[in-house]
């Protein structure tokens, strides 16, 4: 029997999930939360296998739920179970812990082969979702332009964004001041910028100086 917490501040959803599980042999409502603290301390109490969770509640969110079920209690699968498919959602949700992903139009059958998944360890992800995390994954494996640079010109850029001169980069790093040039020619060109200013700001942004 697959223990079942249902976490959503609408009491029509959960009266309807709560009663279309209970038609099926191998699911059981083990408790129903309003909110994502109720949730935690229901979950925490009761020890469900699966627990279905809204994202957007009042008192406490889906994904704060999320995080602290999933630390406290690992062995309980989460299926996120929200009608919200945007980025600040999907991504914190799936980082907090939530192993599948789907939308309250799902249909019934969808939500309980969901559920038998979760059970085993088997992820579910609604196709819009899927895609978006697809996407993300071909972005994160994109070169971004300071990987690029060696580990000198990392230094160079380093004392750049620290305010030093070219005389002082050469002082610093004991190296002549045509070199230092270069290397400054070169993390330009490289990052795509055009002086000193935009050199720093862009290894701020990315966290490239301390």
């Amino acid at each position: 029997m697959i223990r079942v917490l249902l976490v959503d501040d609408h009491e029509m959803v959960r009266m309807g999930l709560a009663a279309y599980l209970s038609t099926i042999d191998d699911i059981e409502v083990v408790g129903e939360a309003s909110n994502g603290q109720e949730g935690i301390r229901l979950a925490l109490s009761l020890k469900p296998d699966v627990i279905l969770m809204d994202l957007v509640m009042d008192v406490m969110n889906g994904i704060e739920a999320t995080k602290e079920i999933t630390k406290q209690l690992p062995e309980a699968k989460v299926i996120v179970l929200t009608s919200f498919v945007d980025d600040e959602k999907v991504y914190p949700v799936i980082e907090a812990g939530a192993l599948s992903y789907l939308l309250k139009t799902s249909k019934a059958p969808e939500i309980a082969a969901a559920i038998r998944a979760a059970s085993i360890g088997e992820p579910v992800v609604e196709g819009k979702v899927a895609g978006k995390m697809m996407n993300r994954f071909r972005d994160s494996n994109k070169p971004v332009p300071h990987d690029s640079l060696t580990e000198r010109e990392r230094e160079v850029l380093s004392l750049i964004a620290d305010g030093k001169t070219n005389q002082d980069i050469a002082d610093e790093l004991f190296i002549g001041i045509k070199t230092v040039k270069t290397h400054v020619s070169n993390i330009f060109q490289k990052l795509n910028v055009e002086d000193r200013t935009q050199a720093a700001i862009y290894a701020i942004r990315n966290k490239l100086v301390e």
